[in-house]
């Protein structure tokens, strides 16, 4: 049976790849981008079959209505793809305002506008996928990429109650947490202006990548948009071992101070 389609920030990257694996297979994907000129070669080879949709997701307003434009040209939503993001580098320190904002208005915000657009429509058919790209970056942290970080693990908390209100509904949601890509990601990235101080700190703590290939996520998210039941929370590529060591660390650093969080209750 074939499925219908909502996928923000389908212009490059994993958004693009994701779109373009549920055009192969047949389905049809209501498909936003800032610039739609971008999605030609989309609709010159699929046709009807895709919706391109200028959007930015931070116009709360925008987004509503491109979700109601995209249920009148489609007639239902099957799977809701939160894509839309970008990265921004710096130190806590030297990160302002306008770029802390700027990155949860498109990153967070941009993803709850998305969400609270989809489910009145969801939640009439009695049945859904949402699935919000987080990162690995939202459930673990790397120095200079704070900003990105608060916006990751905001969604994936928001998704965490969202999953339990909308479960009676027939809505299935899903944390779906990339690890590093070759999609330009860092190239694209917005960056603070550095602090001196920090030049030593910021060699010593560089992360090192090693990027996967973004076609080979296109079976993997077919598989979690399919699947009768599926995950809260799911990797795409390598993180877990790394990611097992941060929550083993965590479980012991709070068994070892359990006394004291149990003589701060009272008892």
């Amino acid at each position: 049976m074939h499925k219908t389609w909502f996928i923000t920030g389908t212009s490059t990257g994993l958004g693009r790849e994701w779109a373009e694996a549920a055009l192969e297979r047949g389905d049809r994907v209501a498909a936003t981008s800032l610039d739609v000129t971008l999605l030609e070669p989309l609709t010159s080879k699929y046709g009807e079959a895709v919706l391109p949709i200028r959007l930015d997701v931070t116009d709360r307003t925008a987004v509503f209505d491109a979700v109601a434009h995209a249920v009148e040209h489609l007639g239902r939503l099957d799977v809701v793809v939160n894509n839309a993001g970008y990265g921004h580098l710096g130190m806590v320190e030297e990160i302002t305002e306008e770029e802390l904002r700027a990155q949860m208005d498109t990153n967070f915000f941009g993803t709850v506008w998305v969400t609270q657009a989809v489910l009145p429509v969801m939640r009439a058919q009695r049945s859904g996928r949402i699935l919000q790209i987080t990162s690995e970056g939202g459930v673990r942290a790397y120095s200079g990429y704070g900003a990105y970080h608060a916006s990751k693990w905001a969604v994936e908390g928001i998704t965490e109650s969202l999953a339990q209100e909308v479960a009676a509904f027939g809505i299935h949601v899903t944390n779906v947490e990339p690890g590093p890509y070759a999609t330009g990601f860092a190239v694209a990235a917005h960056r603070s202006d550095p602090n001196p101080d920090y030049d030593d700190v910021r060699v010593a703590t560089a992360p090192v990548f090693e990027n996967g290939d973004p076609r080979a996520t296109r079976a993997a998210l077919l598989r979690i948009a399919d699947v009768e039941r599926p995950p809260l929370h799911v990797f795409l590529g390598k993180s877990l071992a790394e990611v097992e060591k941060i929550y083993a660390e965590r479980l012991r650093t709070w068994r070892e101070w359990q006394p004291v969080a149990l003589e701060a209750f009272g008892a």
